[in-house]
């Protein structure tokens, strides 16, 4: 509706992108939109806060109730920065195990995004059931492959919601080859699904879209980083060339502040709007995917970046998310494959005096904790920069564009540019909290 000059328009819930918050457009006469304010709504959950005090041997426990979907994201990242203070290094066959259990945390929470959250904007249904009715075939596959993915955490997690297996130094309990041979089985069951899905979202009708943030991701020497890596940046910008940085200086590079209309905080990298995510990492490391799966994505239209050449259009980004599960898949075959059970479960950790650092690739993106421990062992100061609070400017220029381009065109209704919105956000995947009311939309013209 129209008010005092102002053009407001409210959805009051969205179902398939999480957080509460609303939008703001400021539109010139010309259809130019100069500001987009992504408003989120976060209740303070004070984990930074709670962890102080606590046994150094506690942050991964607590730190995965941040989120039901990546549980194994934030313990991964929370053990390695405890391992880091106590300086320890957990390697060989725990550290594969380690890799393996997030393969499996990647396949479940990349295939709910792709099948239940995003396909439905790319085939004019409204939500998922609506999508089951008229892509049953593809929806059942999706869901083999979430389950896949759940028996992988549930097997070496030891349950498929908040596992509770990992611990500082390795894990509780390593599963032994014939426990493993089962889940193997099942897996290659799943490759072919998720040849299937990547062959499927190729087929989507994407609108041109480009995303000029600077990337940043993990990067590993010979793989494709998923647990470990230094933090790398792509400029979005001509003639600058990629950087890395030391993981210790992670957050004097990865700046969180407040803004005004928000209460989640947002990060800036070295002063610029990045992303990090499914599109960061394939542009970045694409070109150590395995042979099968670089000729997947070659397939489904993704560019090859051994050539220089960066897919930058989020609307892709279901893709490529496509194809980091049918990597995760054959990441996890080969693991199974080569794995020896380790002598002891885990290795010791004695406390010590020190900070550490510790980040993984979540299925959002770069994933970073930071711990002070006292000589006693007991936290003194947490840190944990998420996803989310990195993309949310991003996210916004996104926003700001699609709008424009879109109003530029001429007078759109209120439904189809909220639509349009929505669908901008939802490409970036955001972070699952514990809401699911999202946006209320307003454009103001000026």
């Amino acid at each position: 509706m129209t008010t005092g000059g102002a053009r407001e328009l409210r959805v009051g819930a969205l179902a398939r992108v999480e957080g509460e918050g609303a939008l703001l457009l400021r539109v010139g006469d010309d259809g130019t939109v100069s500001e987009a304010q992504l408003k989120i709504y976060e209740p303070p959950r004070f984990f930074e806060a709670f962890l102080r005090g606590r046994r150094h041997t506690e942050p991964p426990d607590l730190t995965s109730r941040v989120c039901g979907i990546c549980p194994i994201a934030y313990q991964t990242s929370a053990c390695q920065a405890i391992e880091d203070a106590c300086g320890v290094t957990v390697g060989g066959q725990l550290a594969a195990l380690r890799r393996l259990l997030y393969c499996g945390e990647w396949i479940e929470s990349h295939t709910l995004h792709i099948h239940l959250l995003h396909a439905p904007d790319f085939l004019g249904c409204d939500n998922a059931v609506e999508l089951a009715r008229g892509h049953r075939t593809a929806v059942e596959r999706g869901l083999r492959l979430k389950q896949a993915g759940n028996a992988v955490v549930e097997l070496l997690g030891g349950r498929a919601i908040h596992p509770v297996a990992m611990r500082v130094g390795g894990f509780h309990r390593t599963p032994t080859r014939a426990e493993l041979r089962p889940l193997g089985e099942r897996l290659r069951q799943a490759r072919d699904d998720a040849l299937g899905t990547v062959a499927w979202v190729a087929g989507f009708d994407f609108p041109e879209a480009t995303c000029d943030a600077d990337f940043l991701a993990l990067a590993a020497p010979d793989t494709y980083a998923i647990e470990t890596g230094t933090p790398t940046v792509l400029p979005g910008r001509a003639g600058q060339h990629t950087r890395t940085f030391p993981l210790a200086d992670f957050t004097s590079h990865v700046i969180e502040e407040q803004v005004p209309y928000s209460t989640a905080l947002q990060a800036r990298l070295d002063g610029a709007r990045h992303l990090t995510g499914a599109l960061a990492r394939y542009a970045i490391s694409g070109h150590l995917l395995p042979p099968a799966v670089r000729e997947a994505a070659g397939a489904a239209g993704l560019p090859d970046p051994a050539t220089g050449t960066i897919c930058r259009n989020p609307f892709r980004s279901i893709v490529v998310r496509a194809v980091e599960v049918l990597y995760a898949v054959e990441e996890a075959l080969r693991l199974i494959e080569a794995y020896e059970p380790p002598p002891h479960p885990a290795v010791a950790v004695p406390p010590r005096a020190a900070t550490g650092h510790g980040a993984t690739e979540a299925p959002r993106g770069t994933l970073y904790h930071r711990y002070t421990l006292d000589a006693a062992g007991l936290v003194t100061e947490a840190c944990l920069v998420p996803p989310t609070s990195q993309n949310q400017g991003a996210i916004e220029e996104d926003l700001r564009r699609v709008a424009e381009n879109r109003l530029r065109r001429g007078d759109v209704p209120d439904d189809e540019l909220t639509r349009l919105c929505e669908r901008a956000v939802r490409n970036h995947d955001p972070c699952i909290s514990c809401s699911t009311h999202f946006l209320d939309l307003t454009v103001e013209a000026g």
